[in-house]
């Protein structure tokens, strides 16, 4: 009896995972779709808009955690990789479901140059379908989306390598902005 209950446990964990991964993924934003607007604080409690960015390319990277050994060696690489991004005409901003406290926190202990927008409630996650939803639990997917200067979805990472996001973004940049 136990054997049976703990199997229909699991086999319901896997539906609703499954459901919750299926719903994400019909928010996802694709290549060449216009990227979906946010208006979010960031590390600073300055509210931040997706319209600030038209004109340069803006990489937006979602990440589950601040300070978290994942999320900061992804913020880190962007950090690293910085000076060659803006000199490819894009800036970075970071976002997950933290507060703007815990991002000011997370930037300053690893001297973060780029913003992190606090997306509390998981809105813009979700128009981005990168928020997992869980009910109690609700963090954002480690997904990054390339915006070009028009506002458009240029590439999208999914479940990207946190150690190598920044150096495909970079790399990509250089291949799509025109000579």
């Amino acid at each position: 009896m136990l054997k049976w209950l703990l199997v229909a446990v699991v086999l319901g964990l896997v539906v609703l995972l499954w459901r919750i991964t299926a719903a994400a993924k019909a928010n996802l934003p694709r290549v060449n779709d216009a990227a979906p607007e946010f208006e979010l604080p960031d590390q600073n409690g300055v509210l931040r808009s997706s319209g600030e960015f038209r004109g340069r390319w803006l990489v937006l990277y979602f990440y589950p955690k601040d300070d978290t050994p994942g999320c900061t060696e992804q913020a880190a690489r962007f950090r690293d990789t910085m000076s060659e991004i803006e000199a490819l005409g894009a800036a970075v901003c970071g976002v997950s479901v933290d507060d703007s406290a815990s991002h000011a926190a997370f930037a300053r202990k690893h001297n973060l140059p780029f913003a992190l927008l606090a997306d509390a409630r998981g809105g813009i996650a979700a128009r981005y379908g990168s928020l997992v939803n869980l009910g109690v639990f609700r963090f954002a997917r480690r997904n990054t989306f390339l915006v070009d200067p028009q506002g458009r979805i240029a590439r999208v990472y999914l479940g990207v390598n946190p150690a190598r996001n920044a150096g495909d973004v970079t790399r990509d940049l250089r291949e799509l902005k025109p000579a």
